[in-house]
């Protein structure tokens, strides 16, 4: 990982404890400002209760980019998709982290811990933090205007 300039939200569940620490660790040695948000072991514990404040730190400013370990990374996907502004995408293998930025602007990556080795892990974290919106291509643009109007429509602000 080679760009540390972006500040980066991180949590987990207790199914992705042990991935989220060496995510955040690979992060941190790549110069990236981090903010772990927890779990802080691998006691069983609820993914929404994570979830929800990695979603918040990149729904506010605080952090750029969220990334989100559970069993499979759906339910972290759902519960940060609940937060105004969170495009969070499950990302299991390369080509989905990379389309998903360049095309969906999204800003969660959501991992499965079950699903992806350490090593994949490492590599779509990467493609997916290096990977930027194609802002100047009006079909994104406009489908991303689509997104906003439906939140508008049916989520409470």
């Amino acid at each position: 990982m080679e760009n540390g300039r972006l500040a980066i939200a991180i949590g987990s569940d207790h199914a992705g404890f042990a991935l989220k620490e060496t995510i955040r660790g690979g992060l941190e040695k790549a110069g990236y400002a981090v903010e772990d948000l927890g779990t802080p072991s691998e006691e069983s514990c609820d993914y929404p209760d994570f979830a929800l404040p990695v979603a918040e730190a990149v729904s506010s400013g605080r952090a750029d980019r969220g990334i989100l370990i559970c069993g499979t990374g759906a339910g972290m996907a759902m519960t940060a998709n609940k937060v105004s502004g969170i495009r969070a995408a499950v990302c299991n293998e390369l080509y989905t982290a990379e389309y998903c930025r360049l095309h969906n602007d999204a800003n969660i990556l959501a991992l499965g811990a079950r699903i992806v080795s350490e090593e994949d892990a490492m590599v779509i974290v990467e493609k997916f933090l290096s990977t930027a919106f194609e802002a100047d291509d009006s079909r994104h643009v406009r489908r991303l205007g689509k997104f906003d109007a439906v939140e508008r429509k049916y989520m409470k602000a």
